[in-house]
């Protein structure tokens, strides 16, 4: 049996471009952002589907979000977007189908985007999106040795970038998201998690700038 075998296929989504989805997640190249990814966030829906609004949009847009993955390339998210709508035309609304858009366009900062170039996302697919980003850094708030082999899955994946360019980098991802007065948007993941991310969060970026001269505080 291969890696995802047991999971249901979307009835949304056709039998072939299914089988292709699993394939792109099965990529020898993928470390973190592969079938077990999918996965987990699968295996967290379960726990907050009686709070969503459009379950099957939040579940397509999981099968969808990384279906394009390449960690050198910048435009991962759109093209996975533009992916998503091609296999789905026809088969959803349009106005589901850019749904599900938004929600995986929004993984490109982390932040509740709007649904559109001009107007922000109806309070129900706000309240989708809170939970469909908190699914996707769930990993950030378990217990330490799953985060550092995540870490370790995501270094993997960045092996191009040379290491101090990493450090660099990534430390910066990590103070963003450490700024947040919040690192999870829905209550049900910060009461859950927060904590505890925060924690792995400052352990992982004091072993990054470790040997850094501090910075002064404002």
């Amino acid at each position: 049996m291969n890696a995802g075998d047991h999971l249901s296929r979307p009835s949304a989504i056709p039998g072939p471009a299914f089988a292709e989805l699993l394939a792109a997640y099965r990529d020898s190249r993928r470390h973190y952002h592969d079938v077990g990814h999918i996965e987990a966030m699968l295996a967290g829906l379960r726990d907050c589907r009686s709070l969503l609004h459009d379950i099957e949009a939040v579940e397509l847009a999981i099968w969808f979000h990384d279906a394009v993955y390449d960690a050198a390339a910048r435009d991962n998210e759109e093209r996975s977007a533009d992916l998503a709508r091609q296999v789905l035309a026809g088969r959803l609304e349009q106005g589901r189908l850019e749904q599900v858009a938004a929600l995986i366009l929004a993984t490109r900062k982390h932040e509740l985007a709007s649904s559109g170039e001009t107007q922000e996302p109806a309070d129900r697919e706000r309240s989708d999106m809170a939970y469909f980003l908190d699914l996707d850094l769930q990993i950030l708030g378990t217990e330490a040795t799953r985060f550092d082999a995540y870490e370790t899955a995501v270094r993997r994946e960045y092996a191009h970038v040379p290491e101090a360019a990493w450090r660099i980098g990534r430390a910066t991802v990590l103070r963003r998201f450490m700024a947040r007065p919040r690192l999870y948007f829905s209550d049900l993941f910060a009461e859950k998690l927060e904590e505890r991310a925060r924690a792995n969060l400052a352990r992982s970026l004091a072993k990054l700038t470790e040997g850094e001269p501090p910075q002064a505080s404002v």
